[in-house]
């Protein structure tokens, strides 16, 4: 018998730890995997998520830009690699090629289902709040994650259940291509307190910063 060859290495640590899971849940909104087997590609507009996105798996590889469709005025970052593990590793949690309509439960360690939470709402989730004129001094607040995938919202909707109690609702946007899990305020304020349990955990920063402000109307704070 031949000799083996050396095992593949990859560049990512596949180890479960609050970043760690943070960074899956970025891969889970704005991630893809080629169709080689090997190739794992993150895109976002945002280059302080990018560098999150890296910063969490503990890579550093070289930040590319890519523009969207037709609109060559919308430029992204794009981090793109190779990692044979690492791309495994993907599948078997639940990420496939053209994940989009199709993902659905996704095998995360229950303890770090805040922190990948946190990742999917950077990628894909917001918040947004105004006066409501019906009702004086009533401000409102409401918080949201967005998938075309039935499926995948219904499963975070089932899992925040079970952590948290409250159970939001489930929209189409207008042309029916994605889902949108919404909470309003009482919710939300329960829910952002659970991702965000400190000051130090990795998150777009303006992403935070606009929710601090939100609370701070109300004089709330994380």
């Amino acid at each position: 018998m031949g000799k083996r060859g050396p095992k593949p290495k990859g560049k990512v640590t596949l180890v479960w730890s609050p970043q760690f899971a943070y960074a899956i849940g970025l891969l889970v909104s704005d991630g893809s995997l080629s169709i080689d087997g090997r190739h794992i590609s993150f895109t976002s507009k945002d280059f302080e998520m990018v560098h999150n996105f890296q910063k969490a798996l503990g890579i550093n590889v070289s930040v590319g830009k890519k523009s969207s469709g037709h609109q060559t005025e919308k430029k992204y970052y794009l981090v793109q690699f190779g990692d044979v593990l690492f791309y495994e590793f993907l599948l078997n949690i639940g990420l496939t090629p053209n994940k989009s309509k199709t993902i659905g439960k996704v095998k995360i360690p229950p303890q770090l289902f805040f922190n990948f939470l946190r990742g999917s709402f950077d990628g894909d989730g917001c918040t947004y709040s105004y006066f409501d004129p019906r009702w004086k001094s009533s401000f409102m607040i409401y918080t949201s994650f967005i998938s075309a995938s039935k499926e995948h919202i219904l499963w975070l909707q089932e899992e925040i259940f079970s952590r948290l109690g409250i159970s939001g609702h489930i929209t189409n946007d207008k042309e029916m291509s994605t889902k949108q899990l919404k909470y309003a305020k009482n919710d939300s304020l329960i829910l952002l307190r659970q991702l965000y349990p400190s000051k130090d955990v990795l998150c777009l920063s303006r992403k935070r910063l606009k929710i601090e402000e939100m609370l701070r109307i109300i004089g709330q704070h994380l």
